[in-house]
């Protein structure tokens, strides 16, 4: 400023015009101000040969500072004591990583399903009473496979099933304040398949575990799944997959996050603007031989028949896109995975503790 500058005031009458450009610069910073960014975890099945449980798996994830983790299952606690499972909770607090529950398939029409587990809604409530006791305020389970599509009943048959479980334990789930999150499992559903059981059973206790790799196995395109699911979504399982064309349709294999066909910068991008408060979990599964969706062929359609073409468009665009994986198929859970959460970090901005 240079001395003896003078400054007076604008006429009253201009006031207005300052309030409003000043109001509308302050919009402008708002708008353009940072979104705060996804938090960032894993599910502990990306590691399942390692055989640890919830505190090491705890442990391990405050190590790669990230911000959630998903115990998948009962079997990553040593046991269902209460005291353990306060002893849990607390370690996760101390570390600052949020805890998302889990179990298996809870509908006794699948072929999926085991009665080892009990009845289903006794499963159900165990699970439920476990992720309360560990500070879980969701808890994923599964409906079945793509074998249900195939077999004696319809694959309505099992959805029915699967709301009427829900809707008996609606009063204890909604007491407890856990939601139980369905995940589109192994080819056992589309998304529309998935918001069918969502709203018939109840939205404000039923959510989603979104899981981005399983879509293909239902001829689906994952950001199709995102955006139909994504109202829903409270926590998720996200890996990439590469998919290609084949004689027979198309074929498919599971990779590390960045190394296949889905355009993750565009889904993230999505996935912000959709359900930013979800935490991606990263459920790396990598070693497997490929699928085959034999398209191509009428038998297949059988177990979709209902699928709009519009959909199934957009999955063919996709196949006709990709590139077969020729990497070698041999899978390190850890490697892959860590691998994975660094390119998640590194590229697509996600997580918020590595950042600091």
């Amino acid at each position: 400023m240079e001395t003896g500058q003078r400054y007076t005031l604008e006429p009253r009458h201009n006031l207005p015009m300052l309030r409003r450009s000043f109001l509308q610069t302050a919009a402008g910073a708002a708008v353009a101000a940072p979104a705060e960014p996804i938090r960032l975890g894993i599910d502990t099945y990306s590691i399942r040969d390692l055989r640890w449980k919830a505190i090491q798996l705890l442990d391990y994830a405050a190590g790669l500072k990230l911000d959630t983790i998903q115990l998948s299952g009962l079997g990553d606690y040593e046991s269902l004591d209460p005291a353990y499972l306060a002893k849990v909770k607390d370690h996760a607090a101390r570390l600052g990583i949020t805890i998302d529950a889990g179990i298996g398939c809870i509908c006794p029409t699948s072929q999926s399903w085991s009665p080892k587990v009990g009845a289903p809604q006794e499963y159900i409530l165990r699970g439920l009473r476990v992720a309360k006791a560990v500070g879980a305020t969701s808890m994923r389970c599964f409906m079945g496979a793509s074998a249900d599509r195939r077999g004696p009943l319809p694959i309505e048959a099992h959805m029915e099933t699967a709301v009427k479980i829900f809707r008996s334990v609606r009063s204890e789930a909604r007491d407890l304040g856990v939601k139980i999150a369905l995940e589109n499992h192994s080819g056992d559903l589309q998304a529309r398949e998935v918001k069918t059981i969502i709203e018939q059973s109840g939205p404000d206790y039923v959510a989603v575990c979104l899981d981005s790799g399983n879509p293909i196995w239902a001829i689906e395109d994952p950001l199709l799944t995102l955006e139909v699911l994504a109202p829903y979504t409270v926590t998720t399982h996200i890996r990439d997959t590469a998919i290609w064309e084949h004689p027979r349709g198309a074929a498919a294999q599971w990779v590390a996050v960045g190394e296949g066909s889905i355009d993750y910068r565009e889904f993230v991008a999505r996935y912000r603007q959709l359900c930013p408060k979800a935490g991606m979990q990263l459920e790396i599964i990598t070693g497997r031989q490929p699928l085959i969706f034999p398209y191509l062929e009428p038998d297949f359609w059988k177990a979709f028949p209902k699928t709009p073409a519009a959909e199934f468009a957009r999955f063919l665009a996709l196949a006709k896109r990709g590139r077969p994986f020729t990497a070698s198929v041999a899978a390190d859970q850890r490697r892959d995975l860590e691998r994975s959460l660094d390119y998640c970090k590194k590229t697509l901005d996600v997580g918020v503790k590595w950042r600091g």
